[in-house]
């Protein structure tokens, strides 16, 4: 249930550098693998003779959405540039990411390096470029680039990524693995849940942190409308999300605990089919009928939905906090007291009181090398670099000594550069360091929170989140490492057929909570639930009970 996804900014050579640049990977008109200088050094040694010959490669950054600063040049692609004598010329995509991956195999319009997502079809056409011999494969060479093999290690993948693409060609390695989580605290949790406005639960006499269960949970809303709260003349909703839906439903949770359940017999059935969805449907189709859940909230666009949260109309929020703590903080600090504290946490169907909360935390991108490349030991070297301990912090954090210093051995931001880039609402001002933008995608494992956490961002923001983080993460999270079904339904052979089925399972369930009856909503699942039996779903669900056999599978994962 994510709200996806970070975007990086465009970063163009400046013309000066590019005239005197020597060919490199993406010169087709004479640049060789032989005169790059000293590829072979290890990331970060330049040789040190003044002698090696400037490297240039070409990176297409394939996220849609990315917006350059106002410099070409950025004080962190210089000193990338001076580290491994490698300056990088970025692509960005524009439109459709998977129709940019498959274009430039197409028309063999290719750059030397190309990162994207790591899933969906963007990935679907980096597979398919492998197969076709049309990347490098760097089975060979990784041994002398620890750091980039680190990443792509079996245990350090998701299991589903590595069977389809990083350890699906045998021998051959053709895709390096950007931005998993090195260790559990390094996973971004967003910290899903719900949230209430300490005013109103203090008004209703009701300690946030004593709703547990479901029960729990319907007495807590039931109260707040029973109270009959006004905001300027207007009635205080008990629960609210934001535009189209988001993220309400996430209650499901209390239900069952992922979207595949094993029937007791060791095989597993999607949980659109059980009893614990019925039950899941009719709870929230009884929150909108007694008028505890606000129904225009799954029609509403974004600014209608904080237009109300400003006007202090939502007592309870479903969503990740940073979203909440963005929009409410207006009105918090006009109105003193009413900031959103977390609720819970809540009870999770089959997860004993003291599981860590389990998260299906998956890297951003996957990153190769094309056969367009003629440097590919320049290329290794500087992605080598990026995912060093030294790159990931040159990337995250700016040039050490100019916007940031070593205090009792942590990383701090220097204030000049902290206030600048706090009061720069556009952004820019930290794209133009070179902070946020494509290199953040090719820095390996995250390491975020090991090397020092997020230092540019607004203190009492973090400071908020780790106060929800306390209440709703008491034993802590653990980043699933298990088979993910889902993944493997979308391989069998009635996948085609069946998809567009299960693609309405979010709209049926809208259509099923706003049923006038129990009656009515369970017909309107059940309708679905014959479609999908036509379109191919007990084959489906056979094929991933059969790869499957055997296998650790998800079975309990919260929303992140």
């Amino acid at each position: 249930m994510k709200k996806k996804q970070s975007k990086f900014s465009r970063l163009v050579l400046a013309a000066a550098l590019m005239t005197t640049a020597l060919a490199g990977c993406s010169d087709n008109g004479g640049g060789n693998s032989e005169g790059s200088g000293n590829a072979n050094a290890p990331a970060g040694d330049n040789g040190g003779t003044g002698t090696e010959k400037a490297v240039t490669l070409k990176i297409l950054h394939n996220w849609n959405g990315s917006g350059p600063g106002d410099v070409d040049m950025t004080p962190i692609a210089e000193a990338i540039r001076e580290k491994t004598g490698i300056t990088v010329q970025f692509d960005y995509t524009k439109g459709s990411e998977t129709e940019k991956v498959n274009t430039i195999f197409a028309t063999q319009d290719l750059p030397d390096i190309y990162t994207g997502p790591a899933w969906g079809g963007e990935l679907d056409g980096i597979v398919k470029a492998a197969k076709e011999d049309q990347l490098v494969d760097l089975s060979e060479k990784l041994a002398s680039y620890p750091n980039l093999s680190k990443a792509i290690a079996k245990e350090n993948v998701p299991p589903a990524l590595y069977d389809k693409a990083i350890g699906a060609f045998g021998d051959q390695q053709y895709l390096l693995y950007q931005n998993q989580p090195a260790t559990d605290k390094d996973a971004m949790d967003w910290l899903y849940g719900f949230y209430v406005r300490k005013d109103i639960a203090q008004k209703v006499g009701v300690d946030p942190q004593s709703v547990k269960t479901k029960d729990d949970l319907y007495n807590f809303l039931k109260k707040i409308k029973d109270a009959k709260l006004t905001e300027n003349g207007m009635p205080v909703m008990p629960l609210g999300g934001f535009s189209n839906g988001w993220a309400v439903g996430i209650g499901n949770t209390m239900f069952y605990g992922s979207d595949y359940q094993d029937k007791g017999d060791g095989t597993l059935e999607h949980t659109f089919f059980t009893k614990a969805y019925e039950d899941y449907t009719l709870y929230y189709r009884k929150l909108i009928e007694e008028g505890l859940l606000d129904p225009e909230t799954f029609t509403q666009t974004d600014p209608i939905a904080k237009e109300k949260i400003n006007q202090g109309r939502i007592a309870v929020l479903a969503a990740h906090f940073p979203a909440i703590y963005d929009a409410t903080k207006e009105y918090a600090k006009s109105h003193p007291g009413s900031d959103f504290v977390a609720v819970g946490p809540l009870e999770r169907a089959g997860a004993e009181p003291n599981r860590p909360v389990d998260l299906g935390i998956q890297g951003n991108n996957v990153t190769v090398i094309t056969k367009a490349c003629k440097n590919v030991d320049a290329a290794l070297k500087l992605l080598e670099f990026l995912a060093s301990d030294e790159g990931f912090l040159l990337v995250h954090y700016g040039v050490e000594g100019v916007h940031w210093e070593r205090v009792d051995g942590k990383p701090v931001a220097k204030k000049e550069f902290f206030d600048k880039f706090a009061a720069d609402t556009t952004g820019k001002e930290k794209k133009n360091a070179g902070i946020g933008i494509g290199f953040e995608s090719l820095t390996g494992q995250d390491r975020t929170n090991t090397l020092g956490g997020d230092i540019w961002a607004d203190q009492e923001r973090i400071a908020a989140m780790d106060n929800a983080r306390k209440i709703l993460r008491p034993n802590g999270i653990k980043v699933i490492s298990a088979y993910n079904a889902g993944d493997v339904i979308a391989k069998s052979p009635q996948w085609e057929t069946l998809k567009p089925s299960m693609d309405r399972i979010g709209d049926v369930w809208k259509e099923a909570v706003f049923a006038k009856s129990d009656d009515a909503a369970l017909k309107v699942i059940n309708a679905l639930r014959d479609q999908m039996n036509k379109t191919g779903y007990p084959e489906a669900i056979q094929y991933v009970n059969e790869n499957l056999k055997g296998k650790e599978v998800v079975k309990l994962q919260m929303a992140n």
